[in-house]
C-alpha cells in the first residue's frame, strides 16, 4: 500500500490536543454505567490511551467536537492521575463530515464495538483461572462483579469440575500443580 493511500485514513494523522480545546457533541446517545466507567479508567491507567478520540474541527468555536470517544475524554477530565500522565492532552483524529454524517458515524462507532458473548467471556475467565489468577484479581482486572464471575464459571462448566470435591479456600491452578510436581520431583531425585 502506498503512503498516499494510508494518509487518507484519519488514524494516520493522530494529534495530541489540549483537553480545553475538545468539547462533547450534543447528540450522543451512548451512556456508560458506573462499573464500565471504572473499567475504562482502569484500562487507561494500565494500558494508556490506545485509541484516539474521533473529532471534527469547528472553526467558528476553534474547538474539536467529539464524534466518538466522549467517555475517554471524560476519564482525562475526571481523574487527575490520567490528566497528569498526558499533561492534559488527548490523542485525536479529525474527520470532515456534516452533522448527519457525524451523527451516523457516532452510532456506527458505538454499535460496532459489539458485546462480549457469555461463552466467549466464560472461556477467557476459565483460562485466567487455569493460569493462576484468583477470583478477586479477575473481578478487579476485567470489571466483573462476584455474581457475574459465578455465573460465568457455571456457564463454562468450571463449577462442575468441583461438584464432588470438598471446598478449599485456595484452589491450585494448573501452573501451581506443575510447579509443585517439578519441585517434588527435584527433591525426590536427591533421595
Amino acid at each position: 500500500m502506498t503512503q498516499d493511500k494510508l494518509q487518507n485514513h484519519p488514524v494516520s494523522n493522530v494529534l495530541w490536543v489540549d483537553v480545553s480545546k475538545i468539547v462533547a457533541n450534543d447528540y450522543n446517545p451512548n451512556a456508560v454505567a458506573k462499573n464500565e466507567m471504572q473499567l475504562l479508567y482502569h484500562s487507561i491507567k494500565h494500558d494508556g490511551y490506545t485509541q484516539p478520540i474521533v473529532t471534527i474541527y469547528d472553526e467558528e468555536q476553534d474547538k474539536y467536537i467529539i464524534v466518538d470517544g466522549f467517555h475517554r475524554h471524560l476519564v482525562l477530565k475526571t481523574y487527575q492521575d490520567i490528566f497528569d500522565s498526558t499533561d492534559g492532552q488527548l490523542p485525536i483524529v479529525v474527520i470532515n463530515k456534516d452533522i448527519n454524517d457525524r451523527m451516523a458515524s457516532t452510532i456506527r462507532h458505538n454499535r460496532a464495538r459489539g458485546k462480549h458473548s457469555v461463552n466467549g467471556m466464560g472461556n477467557i475467565v476459565f483460562g485466567m483461572l487455569e493460569n493462576g489468577w484468583d477470583d478477586a484479581r479477575i473481578c478487579n482486572e476485567v470489571g466483573l462483579e462476584a455474581e457475574e464471575l459465578i455465573r460465568l464459571k457455571h456457564v463454562t462448566g468450571f463449577s462442575k469440575l468441583f461438584e464432588n470435591v470438598e471446598y478449599k479456600k485456595a484452589w491450585e491452578s494448573k501452573q501451581q500443580v506443575i510447579i509443585r510436581k517439578n519441585y517434588e520431583a527435584s527433591n525426590n531425585q536427591g533421595n
